[in-house]
């Protein structure tokens, strides 16, 4: 991960890891980030780093950091993503309009999430990431979601056991935060974190967060889907090792081990990867196969398409 603060004068654009599609991203935090000419320029106690706005895709700007409106603007122009995160981006606040303004991904995930045969074929492949040793073919859903407890369950069970944290079952109560074990708390502090993190992942690949394909009905669905995928390989182990080491602050400590944890398996990058891989070669029925520049159906209330032309209908014009 590139990203500059207090701690670090000077980085090296040309090294910033890119994601798939060559999207870069910068994080920054504790400065102030000023446009200078054609570029931005981010300010900190230990000198000015000039970044390039059009050599980056998404900018994440993390606690103690400013932006004027100019900078902001220069970005904007330049079609690089702007979002404020919580520190080392374990938290998601807020984005700004994303790179090319292109709805292509959210297009792809609207249309596998309405056919029923390419949104259950998300929804195994999504289980299949689970599974490091895959699934056979042949299983149907319910029984994929029969192993997926058995393996969340047996989970569980395998780090009580290594670090002698007693495990009674996920269980805690939002109105009385202190009544849920230290465990529960720091599962649920840790939670919090991943969410953020996928959440950014989701948005700044262009995909919905709302849309999701095994949760539904929330505005973070698919976070909810997303951040799963590593919950057993991330969340758990952290949260029952630091419970292991003290039962005290455990939600800030776990914050803290939690995010080293995610920037040392560089989670962000691997997320929207998974993401793409999600919906590549899914067989979707194409609207615009016979006549790609054919502006498409009109949409008509009674849930029939009608045929039309962009500019001057083929039916008859309203008045």
């Amino acid at each position: 991960m590139a990203y500059a603060s207090h701690r670090q004068g000077s980085i090296n654009l040309q090294e910033l890891p890119k994601f798939r599609d060559g999207l870069s991203y910068l994080y920054l935090e504790h400065g102030r980030l000023e446009q200078q000419d054609q570029a931005v320029a981010f300010y900190t106690q230990e000198g000015v780093i000039s970044i390039p706005a059009a050599a980056l895709g998404v900018l994440l700007l993390g606690p103690g950091t400013s932006v004027t409106h100019a900078a902001i603007r220069q970005l904007a122009n330049n079609g690089c993503s702007v979002f404020w995160v919580g520190e080392e981006m374990v938290r998601f606040y807020a984005s700004g309009m994303g790179e090319t303004r292109s709805s292509a991904h959210l297009m792809r995930q609207v249309q596998a999430w309405a056919d029923p045969q390419a949104h259950l074929e998300v929804v195994k492949r999504m289980y299949r990431m689970r599974f490091p040793e895959g699934l056979p073919p042949d299983l149907t859903l319910e029984q994929i979601r029969g192993r997926e407890g058995v393996r969340v369950r047996d989970t569980y069970a395998r780090w009580s056991r290594e670090t002698g944290v007693p495990w009674k079952g996920r269980n805690y109560n939002r109105g009385n935060w202190a009544e849920a074990d230290p465990i529960n708390r720091a599962l649920s502090a840790g939670a919090a974190c991943l969410y953020g993190l996928c959440h950014a992942a989701i948005v700044s690949a262009g995909y919905s967060p709302a849309l999701g394909f095994i949760h539904t009905g929330k505005q973070l669905s698919f976070v909810y889907d997303i951040a799963d995928l590593y919950k057993a390989e991330t969340l758990i182990p952290t949260a029952f090792q630091v419970v292991a080491e003290s039962e005290h602050g455990v939600e800030r400590r776990v914050r803290y081990a939690l995010r080293d944890q995610l920037k040392r398996v560089k989670l962000l990058e691997r997320v929207v990867d998974d993401l793409h891989r999600l919906f590549d070669g899914l067989e979707i029925p194409d609207p615009y196969a016979a006549d790609p520049a054919a502006p498409g159906e009109l949409w008509d209330p009674g849930g029939n398409l009608q045929g039309g032309v962009m500019y001057g209908l083929d039916t008859e014009d309203e008045t």
